[in-house]
């Protein structure tokens, strides 16, 4: 049942998840909630540094995303970049996941934030699921440069961005960048 609400409201913590559980009978103790979100390596969603970039000239897109269910896969698709810390330095990491499925449609790497590595991976699923009817990105300068938004354009998708800080409107990308940060500490990089 954790799981179960840590998926529908991924940025409640023990306390929250512990009072929507009793709500639903299932009284239980607040610490063994926080030892079985610790045992299944889950945790409340929470802002952190800013790392994203605007640019002024850009266009920025109004959040279309707001109280609409998403009930099919294509419907919604979400994109965001993380950097991956290696041995020396860091990879950026930009990937599209859709917003139904939960499923990463397409990723990509580069030593640089520039935007032909978002580019390369919005055709790369664009290639192999065709368009989605709403496409959501923070107000990062690779989204909202022309050559970025252009594409979405010609295929007649609606462009969707972020409250700008607001964490919250793209949640489960940010899930998958917890995820892929935090649930395999013990892998060590190669070099």
């Amino acid at each position: 049942m954790i799981d179960e609400i840590h998926l529908r409201y991924p940025f409640m913590g023990s306390r929250r998840i512990r009072n929507e559980m009793a709500k639903k009978g299932h009284n239980v103790n607040r610490k063994r909630v926080v030892r079985l979100m610790r045992d299944m390596g889950i945790g409340a969603i929470y802002p952190k540094p800013r790392t994203t970039l605007a640019n002024k000239a850009h266009k920025v897109y109004p959040y279309l995303l707001r109280d609409i269910e998403v009930t099919y896969p294509n419907q919604a698709w979400a994109i965001d970049i993380t950097y991956i810390p290696m041995a020396k330095g860091f990879l950026y990491l930009v990937a599209i996941i859709d917003w139904y499925s939960r499923k990463v449609l397409s990723w990509r790497l580069s030593n640089t934030m520039d935007t032909s590595f978002c580019i390369e991976a919005l055709e790369d699923a664009l290639k192999h699921y065709g368009p989605p009817d709403i496409f959501n990105s923070d107000q990062g300068s690779q989204f909202t440069s022309t050559e970025f938004t252009q594409k979405l354009l010609d295929h007649g998708v609606r462009i969707s961005m972020d409250g700008k800080g607001r964490w919250v409107d793209n949640v489960f990308i940010e899930r998958l960048w917890r995820s892929l940060k935090y649930g395999k500490r013990s892998i060590k990089p190669a070099f």
